[in-house]
């Protein structure tokens, strides 16, 4: 059983990245801001938002590729919002522009994109990360991946812990974390990298995307609100408002608006 949260987690103030323009999951991230983008019928974002909510005091949310629809969405959050203009500023920028905000706290650092599943059967999606941590080393959560590896095997899978040391120095312009600070502290060992044994997708393509939505709901199509199917729809999803005519068969499918995806054809 996973100890207690420790009184250096529950001080954490959050931050969410949900500013990237989404390029490998366009036509998708041309008509919404990936964190909008839904699995089961819930916004990417949100299910961020959840991830973090049991540890951090507050939290923040970057928005930068169709930020207004992003501003509107979590116009009635209790949360910060940073509006990166006119430029994304990468995950290290993020956190530079955020400096003032976070205020010489520990940040718990997660991707908007990274989906974990949830049960009532298995610990929280982040437990792994956050059970035990002493607050003095940077914590990233990994995943084995030897195809894919950032760390050796190890693959990061969107979730991180990071003291006030290692955020209070990065720049307020575009930046990558594991350019300006993981790569040489890997190199020196001084990453704490934690192994997550549960279920995770990168939804940064349509193959992952529809995996995600798959797993979400157990296997069976997800159906937007509003959504009008007439055809027949196997292991799809149609979004919100999206229509499926009466002749159509949409297998292993995507669609949104008038844009139609099928990243199990090859």
């Amino acid at each position: 059983m996973l100890a207690p949260v420790t009184e250096t987690v529950r001080g954490l103030a959050a931050v969410v990245l949900a500013a990237g323009a989404g390029t490998r999951l366009r036509p998708l991230t041309d008509l919404r801001p990936k964190a909008l983008c839904p699995v089961d019928n819930r916004p990417l974002v949100d299910w961020a938002l959840d991830r973090v909510a049991a540890y951090a005091g507050r939290t923040a949310v970057n928005v930068h590729h169709h930020r207004d629809q992003l501003l509107a969405h979590l116009a009635e959050r209790d949360v910060h919002l940073s509006v990166e203009d006119p430029v994304a500023l990468g995950t290290a920028g993020a956190l530079g522009r955020l400096r003032g905000w976070i205020d010489g706290a520990a940040v718990l650092l997660t991707n908007a994109d990274s989906w974990f599943p949830v049960s009532p059967a298995s610990p929280p999606p982040l437990a792994a990360l956050v059970d035990g941590w002493d607050g003095d080393r940077p914590r990233l959560l990994c995943a084995r991946d030897s195809q894919r590896g950032d760390f050796g095997d190890l693959r990061y899978v969107g979730a991180a812990l990071l003291p006030w040391w290692s955020v209070r120095d990065l720049p307020e312009e575009p930046a990558g974390l594991y350019e300006v600070s993981w790569r040489r502290l890997h190199e020196a060992g001084g990453l704490d990298l934690v192994v997550s044994g549960g279920q995770h997708v990168d939804c940064g393509t349509p193959v992952d995307y529809l995996l995600a939505n798959m797993l979400a709901s157990g296997g069976t199509s997800v159906i937007g609100p509003g959504a009008v199917v007439q055809g027949e729809v196997v292991r799809s999803v149609v979004w919100p408002g999206a229509s499926v005519g009466p002749n159509e068969r949409l297998v292993d499918a995507i669609r949104a608006e008038d844009v139609t995806l099928r990243p199990g054809r090859g």
